[in-house]
This record gives structure tokens, sequence and C-alpha cells, in this order.
């Protein structure tokens, strides 16, 4: 059963050498994100899921050891999400940005409290099936923690992503409220549509949680919630 989780922003700017000179800009986020994890390691699982988003309308599942690399956002930079062998991590598909960045922040914290697996979500996954991926990962253990990552709306301002649109910031609302006080029925109703009208990459990962935290009785607490560039970005953790 699920036994806790994290919530973090996915943008490479997160990684300092991505950021460069706009690194401490995301200091806030950064160490919010640490505290976050701790709450996980905190919680002893059996098994640690880093789920994202990825392209595609599916579900990539990415096993122990899968690499990622930050190569295309300018930086000779690769990070592994935890260990394998040799022979399963060199079979092992390249890791989407969302989930280097997961695993970049594993590794920031030193993270060795139980083996770490990958599951990309297409962003235009339906919320049914969504919240049916996971349940599934909450059976995968008796102990099970996920690091969820995805962002909010990239629309909060006119120099934003995808330019401002006056329903971005009343969703990221109701979507921070949800991870906030680990409210699955309200993140189990966030529209689709939406979403990606909204440019929202966390909501098919975020229903995912809502998923396997049905019935685990956790309670939620929001670390953090701001829109630097103009796009939402919400850490909480669930324990």
């Amino acid at each position: 059963m699920l036994v806790a989780a994290a919530v973090c922003p996915c943008p490479p700017l997160l990684v300092p050498e991505v950021a460069a000179g706009a690194g401490p800009e995301l200091d806030a986020a950064r160490d919010a994100c640490a505290a976050a994890l701790g709450v996980l390691a905190a919680a002893r699982p059996d098994l640690l899921i880093v789920t994202g988003p990825a392209e595609g309308g599916g579900l990539s599942p990415f096993p122990s050891g899968s690499a990622g690399t930050f190569a295309g956002f300018g930086v000779d930079l690769t990070v592994r999400l935890g260990e394998a062998p040799a022979a399963s991590a060199a079979q092992a598909q390249r890791l989407p940005a969302s989930l280097a960045v997961g695993a970049w922040l594993l590794e920031r914290a030193r993270w060795a409290g139980a083996p770490a697996e990958g599951l990309g979500v297409g962003e235009q996954l339906s919320a049914d099936r969504c919240l049916r991926a996971g349940a599934e990962l909450a059976d995968r253990a008796e102990r099970v923690a996920l690091l969820v990552m995805g962002d909010g709306s990239a629309c909060r301002t006119v120099k934003a992503p995808g330019y401002l649109d006056e329903r971005a910031e009343a969703f990221d609302a109701e979507a921070g409220k949800a991870l906030g006080s680990a409210d699955v029925a309200a993140l189990g109703a966030l529209d689709a549509t939406t979403a990606h009208e909204l440019k929202v990459s966390g909501r098919a990962p975020w229903q995912v949680l809502a998923g396997a935290a049905d019935g685990a009785g956790l309670s939620g607490h929001l670390l953090y919630e701001d829109a630097p560039y103009g796009v939402g970005y919400v850490v909480a953790a669930w324990s």
C-alpha cells in the first residue's frame, strides 16, 4: 500500500547546472523538494516509484538503473534512477525529462532508502486510467512510496510559455489545495481538457497519485507554491 508521497515540480531549471545564472531563483523550491524527500525516507518504504509526465498517451515503465541526460538543455550531465546491474542499466530506456529531474533530486538527497523505479505517464492519459494505474502501483509492495513529478499551468503571465490565460490561477489554486490536503477526490476530478489547454504537465501524474492513495488515509502538507516564470509549481508531502 502507499505509505508516503512527495509531489515536486519537474522543470529542468531545478538542476542548477541547467539554470546557470538563474539557479538561485528556485532555491526555495529545491529546499522544499528536499524536505518532501525526507518525508519519503522517514516512511521507510520497500519500493520507491518516480512518476511524471512523458510523451504519448500511455504508461512507460523504467527499471531501476535507467539513465537520463540533460544534454538536450546544453548541459553534459547524466543521472541514474536507482541502481541496477550494468547489463540491466545498459538495456534500460532513456528517462524522460521529468523522471530525469526526479532522479537528480534523489541523487542530491543521496537516496538509499529503497529500490527506485520509474513510470512515465502520457499527458493525455484519461483520469480513469491514471487512477487505475495508481491503484496498481500501490499493490506493488507492502510499503510503497511515490515521488510524483509535474508542473501546474504554464499560462500564469504574459511571459509564460503558454502566454496568459485567466483560468490558470484558479486551476493551480484548486490543484494546489488538493495536493496540500491529500484530497484524492479533488485530484481525480481535475479536468483533463482544461489541463491540456493550460499546458499542465502534472495532471496525469497527480491522478496516478490519487489512485494510489485512495483508501490509504494519508494526510498532506503543502511545502511550496509559486509561479516563477509564469508556471505553477507545487511541492507537497503526504504521509
